[in-house]
């Protein structure tokens, strides 16, 4: 298994109108195509204005093919878009992560 790992930084006073445009529009194209988030976190103390997902995939194939299936959807073009035109995203970073051999997940 690996992890994908994405920060979103927002621009500041702009991160709950990202999350209510993700949540309405964006999460389910992702679901649709990504399956269920590890999780979906926004920071509270260090580093603010920030969405940390966790996605799993089953190896790095898996996840190209499903990242190139979700890049092909006109819906999530769309929805690109609409997020572009909003200017709530300041900055991403995205980092693939491995479980260790003693790791609980």
């Amino acid at each position: 298994m690996i992890v994908d790992l994405r920060t979103y930084t927002m621009v500041p006073g702009r991160l709950n109108a990202w999350l209510k445009l993700y949540e309405a529009e964006g999460l389910p194209i992702h679901v649709r195509h990504l399956g269920e988030p590890m999780g979906i976190f926004t920071t509270d103390v260090g580093a603010l204005n920030q969405v940390v997902f966790f996605w799993r995939f089953e190896s790095q194939a898996d996840r190209e093919r499903r990242r190139g299936a979700l890049e092909a959807d006109p819906d999530w073009a769309s929805y690109r878009k609409k997020s572009a035109e909003a200017g709530n995203v300041q900055h991403q970073e995205n980092k693939i992560i491995k479980a260790t051999a003693f790791s609980p997940l």
